[in-house]
């Protein structure tokens, strides 16, 4: 044990006499997480942990470029997956000791703890940044994901460190990662509800993540998942909850959007991941990242120590890539331009009429950007289910009949509930700081356009006033005055600026 102290695991200091003595008696092995306090780890999952491809992910942020904005986001996807792991190996036997009839064997409660492990193997450089963004611009039609990865992962983890598993197991924990709603031969289904829950989101991913991930950037959390795993139970093969748990349910997919919408999705960090994309590109060709997908041993050293790379490279045809990096040391990052939240039915129709090219068409005469000036960015934000509510797909059961289980409606839960459970917002960004009030100008004159036209298209009626100026667009597409920057038209001429005095007049 001590030697696994002394790789940076954990301290001896912070154990009492008799779990350090217990430690070193039984061969146990322990972490001292913050969330979660101190952590036992199987024979198994040191196995897994002592390997280079296990010990790669403390080189990988868990909010990716969030940590640029967040000086408290310094943890990494190491941590992320050790908790992962604990609280599945929790959930599984917890089931398993209330409901003995389930037949849990010492099989699913290992392959269930490691797949929790090794769920993010594959997370390549800043998190989704890698797989959502640059991967699909570097390898066009490239079917890859980072569950793709994290399969390519485990099994270089396995074979080049010689670990012993047998075969019907690691697939059995591959499919696992992946989630499964379809019955799995052999397999009991309940056991896909724990780490990847494609059922309806409630998994130990997604109990670790937001907790850590609140706890780091110091933002409030209010639900409560040691509740969730205490009251559950497996109903037809389906891991069901108290139906006291409706609203903490609740309140934990209002959490996981509300950290979307603050942190995960802040504008800083979004013109970051642009800067990132747009190194990793430049330098691709000289260090190959892209083809590192297709071989664990070059992914194995891919990291987000990459920009140092970078960063350390001295070839010519790196020069631009170094510009890059060397403009997020300085805080000399790309600038958020504007932003409109997009009605539903305008959504899909703005991916293809909003756009960087179509921006420029709406230039003023005395206008010098062009397309390289101007990033346009359309997001989703939802609970976890898109358009659905998510806690409408979750069984609950009662204490007075718990073989029985049911759904809630929403308006059994709280009155309080959104109307809607999704969002996409466009976001215009501009490589070129200086030009961000062309640009912005210019987005507005095309976003009034847009919606004028969609007004029409649905029946209504287009006056000339609203041709002109978007005072006359529906209220998501019409320019929010806080974000409007000086000399923009749109703002009123006549409004009195209140000017702040500190001479205590």
């Amino acid at each position: 044990m001590r030697g696994m102290l002394r790789r940076g695991l954990t301290d001896l200091d912070g154990l009492d006499a008799a779990a350090a003595a217990a430690a070193d008696y039984d061969g146990s092995k322990y972490v001292n997480d913050p969330i979660h306090g101190y952590i036992s780890l199987t024979e198994d999952m040191v196995q897994c942990i002592d390997t280079p491809q296990f010990q790669r992910l403390r080189h990988l942020k868990q909010l990716g470029t969030g940590y640029f904005v967040f000086p408290g986001a310094s943890h990494n996807r190491f941590e992320h997956c050790i908790g992962t792991a604990y609280l599945a190996n929790r959930v599984v036997r917890g089931l398993a000791e209330r409901q003995p009839e389930l037949d849990v064997s010492e099989r699913d409660v290992r392959c269930v703890t490691l797949a929790g492990l090794c769920h993010d193997l594959g997370h390549g450089p800043f998190s989704h940044v890698f797989d959502n963004q640059f991967i699909r611009r570097a390898c066009p039609g490239a079917a890859w994901s980072h569950e793709h990865g994290s399969e390519m992962m485990l099994d270089y983890m396995i074979d080049s460190n010689h670990i012993e598993i047998d075969e019907a197991d690691v697939r059995f924990i591959r499919q696992l990662i992946h989630g499964s709603m379809t019955p799995v031969a052999g397999e009991k289904m309940f056991l896909f509800d724990i780490v990847a829950n494609k059922r309806n989101g409630v998994d130990v991913d997604k109990f670790d993540y937001i907790q850590r991930d609140c706890y780091n950037v110091g933002v409030r959390s209010s639900y409560d998942f040691s509740r969730l795993m205490l009251n559950s139970r497996v109903i037809g093969d389906e891991i069901c909850y108290s139906h006291k748990e409706a609203f903490n349910l609740a309140e934990m997919f209002h959490t996981r959007y509300s950290l979307h919408k603050r942190v995960y999705g802040h504008h800083a960090a979004k013109a970051i991941d642009f800067m990132i994309v747009d190194a990793l590109l430049a330098a691709d060709p000289v260090l190959r990242i892209s083809e590192a997908i297709r071989d664990p041993r070059l992914y194995q050293s891919l990291t987000d120590e990459v920009i140092r790379d970078i960063e350390r490279s001295t070839e010519p045809e790196m020069a631009a890539a170094r510009g890059i990096v060397a403009r997020i040391r300085t805080r000399d990052i790309y600038k958020f331009v504007d932003e409109f939240i997009l009605p539903p039915e305008v959504a899909q129709s703005a991916h293809t009429a909003i756009s960087a090219a179509e921006i420029v068409g709406h230039r003023a005469d005395n206008d010098d950007f062009g397309e390289a000036d101007v990033l346009v960015d359309i997001s989703r934000i939802h609970y976890g289910m898109k358009q659905e509510n998510p806690v409408d797909h979750i069984s609950f059961y009662s204490k007075y009949n718990a073989g029985e289980k049911f759904p809630i409606a929403s308006e059994f839960v709280s009155l309080c509930v959104p109307a809607k459970y999704e969002e996409r917002i466009l976001r215009i960004f501009t490589r070129t700081p200086a030009k961000r009030g062309q640009i912005q100008r210019a987005a507005r004159r095309l976003i009034a356009r847009f919606s004028g036209a969609n007004i029409v298209a649905a029946g209504g009626t287009q006056t000339p006033a609203a041709q002109a100026t978007p005072a006359g667009t529906p209220p998501s597409l019409t320019p929010h005055r806080g974000l409007t920057l000086p000399g923009d038209p749109a703002t009123p001429a006549d409004v009195k600026r209140r000017r702040l005095r500190f001479d205590g007049r």
